[in-house]
């Protein structure tokens, strides 16, 4: 059965009348998710930088784009939630696994996992996509953390960067929830 034709006329394309939830956060819609203005990239180290989408402090969770333009090893790291990843561009891998995250690639990290994130030499540039539940818990090769990120620290480091490239501390307030 082939579904009816909708139409202007038709009532689906009334929209909702009511208010929304009073205590519900504002929407939030980022354009040009991968910006053309490079200061709003945030150096984690040479080289590798992130752009923040949604920093929900409310939650303890981050959405971000990494983006890498260098080979080597990035992070050895824990996650106490589960992470979600989509390659826009390039790929990744884990030293721990035999699979490669290419373009189009989606990954879930499953709570618990330790792993280290590598960029191999051929690719030139990566960019992820990455929803980051909880933290994630630096690690030595016997497990022993060395660090932590959440999404206080990453709004932390945002508005640092902000604050000294001329965009202002306050830039990133449009992306906390």
């Amino acid at each position: 059965m082939s579904e009816p034709e909708v139409t202007p006329n038709s009532d689906k394309w009334i929209p909702y009348k009511h208010s929304q939830p009073k205590d519900s956060p504002p929407e939030l819609v980022v354009p040009n998710a991968i910006p053309t203005d490079e200061r709003i990239w945030v150096p984690v180290e040479e080289n590798v930088w992130f752009r923040p989408l949604l920093l929900a402090a409310s939650r303890g969770y981050w959405m971000n784009l990494l983006r890498v333009r260098k080979s080597g090893v990035l992070s050895r790291h824990r996650h106490p939630q589960p992470v979600h990843a989509f390659v826009l561009k390039g790929e990744w891998r884990y030293l721990e696994h035999d699979w490669i995250a290419k373009e189009g690639s989606y990954a879930y990290e499953a709570p618990g996992e330790t792993h280290t994130l590598v960029v191999d030499p051929h690719v030139d540039e990566m960019i992820t996509l990455f929803q980051v539940n909880g933290a994630m818990i630096y690690v030595d090769p016997d497990g022993q953390a060395t660090g932590f990120d959440d999404v206080f620290t990453r709004i932390e480091k945002c508005r640092n960067h902000y604050a000294t490239n001329g965009l202002g501390a306050d830039y990133i307030d449009q992306f906390i929830r």
